[in-house]
């Protein structure tokens, strides 16, 4: 063989690999979009991951996740999730009512999986649970439809209470469902309600002053991701108020608040994550129905009870999936 002959045979052998690498499909890139803290969303984070390997995707393995928070202001939303319909990623993950509609508000193209509370089909994010049609599909765990058993664990723990007052936040997409719900629970136990609104650390402060003289006997935090990252305050206040508290994550019971009864949200966001890897191989979501998850977790900090004066019964203590002493 010619020398030049060989040497263009070597030359051609040597680029090969490196033709074939270029050749090979660009890794899948998630975009998770939080309305919260880095620090808040840490468990969930883990559980999105877990469905995701469910599904058959690791992180920095076989797919990559673009990371946006918006740190509880609901204005960022839109630069935010702006951002990642520019970089053109593979599906956005959009995990509550605030950021599914504002990603569904952005884009008719890019997948969107959400995991929320709110029913999506009133909100107008999907046409219907088993056939939602469009780019957007997801889990919800509905717990806007939780407030008779919120209710009525309060006033098991505090049976002499009659009035009770309900913390939202009117920016909420959910609020409205949320106090449908609440309320008819109320009216059904005989219980006076109270509404009490804030959007802001400062307005916290004012409605927690109020609650006293507006006669609560306790106070059901509302759901939203603003109040999980402003939930070392509301407990700091509800403590300084002496005020029994019912809320709807555990992050809130960790942080030192009463009691929380709610989704079991790990579990809502690992449904989450194996929808998105579903997703990522190929499936259309208007062809997946509507998830909903139904496991829920009841915690209760001991600590926070003897603080405030009250004995939670052994019978209580054993329906609890999680006794904080």
């Amino acid at each position: 063989m010619r020398r030049r002959e060989f040497i263009t045979l070597l030359s051609g052998a040597a680029a090969w690999p490196f033709a074939a690498w270029a050749q090979q499909p660009a890794m899948p890139v998630i975009g998770f979009l939080s309305s919260e803290s880095p620090d808040v969303t840490a468990s969930r984070r883990r559980a999105f991951r877990q469905g995701l390997s469910e599904a058959g995707y690791v992180e920095d393995r076989n797919v990559a996740i673009e990371y946006r928070w918006a740190e509880g202001h609901y204005e960022r939303l839109p630069a935010l999730i702006g951002d990642l319909v520019q970089r053109k990623v593979s599906v956005i993950a959009a995990t509550s009512t605030p950021r599914a509609l504002a990603a569904k508000a952005a884009t008719t193209t890019i997948p969107i999986v959400f995991e929320l509370g709110s029913d999506p089909v009133r909100i107008g994010l999907v046409a219907s649970l088993s056939r939602p049609g469009g780019n957007v599909i997801g889990v919800t765990n509905l717990t806007s439809e939780l407030g008779s058993k919120q209710l009525g664990l309060l006033r098991e723990l505090v049976p002499g209470i009659t009035a009770i007052a309900a913390l939202v936040n009117p920016n909420f997409a959910g609020t409205e469902e949320q106090l449908g719900d609440v309320g008819e629970a109320a009216r059904v136990l005989g219980l006076k309600l109270i509404v009490l609104k804030a959007s802001t650390g400062r307005e916290m402060e004012t409605v927690f002053a109020t609650l006293t003289q507006q006669g609560a006997d306790a106070l059901l935090v509302g759901i939203d991701p603003f109040f999980v990252a402003q939930r070392d305050q509301i407990v700091a206040l509800a403590a300084r108020h002496a005020i029994p508290a019912m809320y709807l994550a555990r992050e809130f019971a960790l942080a030192g608040g009463l009691m929380s009864y709610g989704t079991d949200f790990a579990d809502s966001y690992r449904q989450a994550g194996v929808y998105t890897g579903r997703i990522i191989k190929g499936e259309k979501p208007s062809d997946l129905p509507v998830q909903r998850s139904v496991k829920l977790e009841f915690v209760i900090n001991l600590k926070t009870a003897k603080a405030l004066g009250i004995e939670v019964p052994n019978s209580m203590q054993l329906l609890a999936n999680e006794v904080i002493e």
